[in-house]
């Protein structure tokens, strides 16, 4: 299964080689080749890695940094199971001849290597090693002298340099006493990073840009002529153009079709022209391109349409969470629809990870569901990322609960609106959102009738032992701490089963290749439902990784499987 390219870009020169990563069924590991874009083919003798999770940087087109399991029975692997230390690697060496440039933590998340090129065309690297998943130390490194420790917050994300600054996103407050400034959570700032790497010391820090509290920072993109800063805005995606003059940071929109979500899909400091992808609920994705040098975008080609939207309309809503919060959510729905409730209605949740759910084009909740006659309603619960860190961060470990009670509030909601009742009322997620749906299961069941549990987690006092399990203590808490194991049993799907409770029917769908979180948790909670006797549908894929499937005929029999549940759940026995 291809997982992904890592290709060579640098400028002034004509590059054509890629690292082309193939996953054995879908899995996180991967086998890493090199590509050339020119002959259309593999390269003979050229790089060649390992299946192993790992993560690759060019240096140069003879030099790679490489993370990676170098072996001896896992032992340069982390208790998480990603890389712990990161090597050079020479064109013409081995793997195993690769020199190591830095070793990190056994108890670390991962070690990851990474690469950026200067306006001057040097090329600097290092190794951002992550001691949770939230936290990160990030170093520069060089052929000689001492590495160099980027002086940031642990909670800071690097981004891309423009015109010689740094760009940092913050995930925390950033006090710097020598220079007498604060910053915010949710910031980005910059400084000039060719005077870091002289003087070795932090110099004067920019802000960039300030997200209001319905915004936040999704990530910077640079090319030739301007930097593109991608924001959400009251969930919805906007794009601004960055530039510096001797006032400081400037900031001006960049036009898009609509409301709806825009990705860069492809943007190089040597090229004015950068590649954007805008989708919304009832929109296909489009090719946009945008011009960094004469600030005009132009819309290059559309997918077609992959159901009828013709009557559709999207709207925007918010719940009052316990605490008083304002949730808000989307509704896709007929046009004059009657809210008597009755209306067969899915609503997804994810809430984790500083993940936002976002608008998006989906041809099977479009053909499946919407054509049909259902509404589909997208939650933006707390522990995404809708609002920036501290949207995420009021759902960490012990708070967890609220990140429930948000999605119980969105469910009660659509209750009180008359969009539908119970009976017509089904959830899915998956992953995380997998373990939303079997907190739901225990601490709602009478609000929704049918659940589609997606390769979740369950079992929330072992999953730090299973696969990538132990990367996630700074999410959910530690188990083996006793105040964050008091609080985890209390939510834990598996531990909360009550065979005297009349649970709705879930479907739990999960991957035998799923290497990140352990199949284990969906056999083991669909056991606890044979066994009281209680009524449960199961599907395993064997290929599919996390994702539950590995090509579009797995994904099609995934879906199809899912939506048939539902509609036979969730509309009336007549005409369906």
């Amino acid at each position: 299964v291809f997982k992904g390219s890592n290709c060579l870009t640098r400028q002034g020169a004509k590059t054509t080689r890629c690292m082309i990563a193939l996953s054995d069924g879908g899995k996180d590991a991967v086998v890493n080749r090199e590509f050339d874009l020119i002959s259309k083919g593999f390269v003979e003798e050229g790089f060649v890695t390992s299946e192993a999770k790992q993560d690759i940087a060019w240096i140069d087109a003879n030099t790679l940094l490489v993370g990676t399991d170098w072996g001896n029975d896992g032992a340069t692997l982390t208790d998480s199971g990603y890389p712990s230390s990161v090597r050079l690697w020479q064109r013409g060496q081995t793997l195993a001849q690769a020199r190591q440039l830095y070793a990190g933590q056994r108890t670390s998340v991962g070690s990851f290597p990474w690469s950026r090129e200067l306006d001057s065309g040097e090329v600097i690297y290092g190794v951002t090693e992550a001691p949770t998943f939230f936290t990160n130390s990030v170093w520069l490194l060089a052929e000689t002298g001492a590495a160099l420790l980027m002086p940031v917050p642990a909670k800071s994300s690097l981004g891309g340099v423009f015109a010689g600054y740094q760009f940092v996103t913050l995930q925390e407050d950033w006090h710097i006493a020598d220079q007498s400034q604060t910053f915010k959570l949710g910031d980005l700032v910059a400084f000039n990073i060719d005077q870091l790497r002289r003087d070795r010391t932090l110099p004067p820090v920019e802000l960039v840009f300030r997200p209001n509290e319905r915004q936040a920072v999704n990530g910077v993109a640079v090319a030739k002529s301007a930097a593109l800063l991608a924001i959400n805005d009251n969930v919805a995606s906007r794009l601004l153009r960055l530039e510096r003059d001797a006032s400081g940071w400037q900031t001006s929109p960049v036009e898009l079709p609509g409301t709806g979500q825009a990705s860069i899909y492809f943007a190089a400091k040597e090229q004015d022209r950068v590649f954007i992808n805008f989708e919304g609920f009832l929109t296909p994705g489009s090719l946009l391109s945008y011009d960094t040098g004469t600030r005009q975008i132009t819309h290059l080609k559309s997918l077609p349409a992959k159901f009828n939207a013709d009557g559709l309309v999207v709207q925007q809503h918010a719940a009052v969470a316990k605490d008083g919060t304002r949730i808000p959510f989307f509704v896709v729905h007929r046009q004059g629809l009657e809210f008597d409730d009755s209306t067969p209605t899915l609503l997804y949740g994810y809430g984790g990870f500083e993940v936002s759910m976002t608008p998006a084009y989906s041809a099977g909740i479009g053909r499946l569901w919407l054509e049909k006659g259902g509404a589909y309603v997208l939650a933006n619960i707390r522990g995404g990322g809708e609002f920036g860190p501290a949207w995420h961060q009021a759902g960490l470990k012990v708070n967890r609960q609220r990140v429930y009670d948000d999605f119980i509030a969105v469910g009660e909601a659509l209750l009180s609106m008359h969009l539908t009742s119970p009976r017509h009322l089904g959830i899915m997620g998956g992953s995380n959102g997998g373990l939303l749906m079997g907190v739901m299961l225990n601490q709602r069941p009478d609000l929704w009738r049918a659940v589609v549990v997606q390769v979740p987690l369950l079992d929330m006092l072992r999953y730090h032992k299973l696969l990538a399990g132990a990367s996630w203590v700074a999410e959910y808490g530690n188990p083996d701490v006793a105040e964050e194991r008091a609080f985890l049993k209390t939510i834990s799907p598996y531990h909360n089963f009550d065979a005297t409770v009349d649970y709705p029917m879930p479907f739990f769908v999960t991957s035998t290749k799923d290497d990140r979180v352990h199949p284990g948790h969906a056999r083991k909670m669909a056991r606890l439902f044979e066994t009281a006797g209680k009524p449960f549908l199961y599907y395993e894929n064997i290929d599919g990784g996390h994702s539950a499937a590995a090509n579009q005929q797995e994904w099609a029999k995934r879906t199809a499987l899912e939506y048939t549940y539902l509609i036979e759940r969730l509309f009336p026995k007549s005409g369906h």
